[in-house]
């Protein structure tokens, strides 16, 4: 009962990280404008993502426009690009393997032990990639704040942290903690069925004892 509550609770945790980090690959909101100093245009607000950039005006008028150049992106953007794709890819993969391995899906003819070795797999690709994930948003959570702290960068250009980043985190921890779900699951069912293989019993050794001492009386009453 408490292994299928730990699958139940790591594939619900593993799903919601999952849909976070699409979420977090396609917001716009990785980095705001900063209303510091001289910059109080407070009336509209400049957010910059992976793949566009967009400017909200009184909360009312939002335009968005597509990168023209890959190459004129930061190198933290540029890499933020391909590793959130590939913690995306991670996160649905480790996803569609957690379902194959549930004890209660039938769409794989398995013993429980093939499936426990699927679990275990389910749970490296978690970890793998929220790890994958936190690398891009923590990269740019830090040239954001060095920026910002920077007297060398103008104040027109500094940013501040978006919601994104956020969301990052938190779809990282949720990624991170199925991970740790399914991995711990997979070794306590493993410890369970050694302890159950290296119990011994001692119903043969005494039936055997008993079948003997019937025998011998036996061969015993021959000679009477």
């Amino acid at each position: 009962m408490l292994g299928d509550v730990l699958q139940i609770a790591g594939l619900l945790v593993g799903g919601i990280g999952a849909i976070g980090t699409f979420a977090v690959t396609g917001m716009p909101q990785w980095r705001v404008s900063a209303f510091i100093e001289n910059n109080i245009i407070v009336f509209e607000t400049i957010w910059e993502g992976l793949w566009m950039h967009c400017i909200r005006q009184a909360n009312i008028r939002m335009q968005c426009k597509v990168y023209d150049s890959v190459l004129a992106l930061s190198p933290d953007l540029q890499a933020s690009r391909g590793l959130m794709c590939v913690g995306s890819a991670l996160s649905f993969l480790a996803f569609l393997v957690a379902i194959m391995g549930m004890k209660c899906s039938h769409c794989m003819q398995s013993s429980w032990q093939d499936k426990g070795y699927i679990i275990l797999t389910s749970g490296l690709l978690f970890i793998l990639s929220g790890a994958v994930e936190l690398i891009p948003v923590c990269w740019v959570a830090n040239t954001i704040i060095s920026d910002f702290y920077n007297p060398a960068v103008n104040v027109a250009q500094k940013r501040e942290l978006g919601e994104a980043l956020y969301l990052g985190w938190a779809a990282a921890f949720c990624l991170l903690a199925a991970g740790a779900i399914f991995c711990c699951f997979c070794c306590c069912g493993e410890r369970a069925r050694s302890y159950g293989y290296s119990t011994p019993t001692s119903y043969p050794m005494h039936s055997q004892h008993l079948h003997g001492k019937n025998e011998s009386s036996y061969s015993k009453s021959q000679y009477v």
